[in-house]
């Protein structure tokens, strides 16, 4: 047995509400519309991963999604000019990383983050 996919599902009452930012402001594409549930993805393949937090370091709370990006600056300008509330950064931290952490329009916590060494 092989664990093929997994994806996140997030509660929302509005899913059409957050199309502008998970298109718009971080670039992906609307894979699956069945009016109550919308899937945003990419083609391409990426590693499997699970976390599981007591915290969110640096003494933040635990995010709901984590989103490795390959330019955080564009990524917060973006965020930032959207008028998406920004909770925490951008930040440099111990382990590697430079990050922010937003609310998207269904209110989820989004760690966006790159890799910096």
């Amino acid at each position: 047995m092989k664990v093929r996919r997994v994806v996140a599902n997030i509660e929302t009452a509005d899913p059409a509400a957050v199309a502008r930012f998970y298109e718009e402001v971080l670039g992906l594409r609307l894979l699956m519309d069945h009016g109550w549930i919308a899937t945003y993805g990419t083609d391409g393949t990426m590693p499997l991963q699970v976390s599981f937090a007591s915290e969110g370091g640096s003494g933040t709370p635990v995010p709901g999604l984590s989103i490795e990006v390959d330019d955080l600056e564009t990524v917060h300008a973006a965020v930032v000019k959207g008028g998406y509330p920004v909770e925490y950064g951008p930040a440099d931290e111990p382990w590697g990383v430079r990050r922010f952490f937003v609310r998207d329009p269904a209110g989820t916590l989004v760690n966006i983050l790159m890799h910096t060494g």
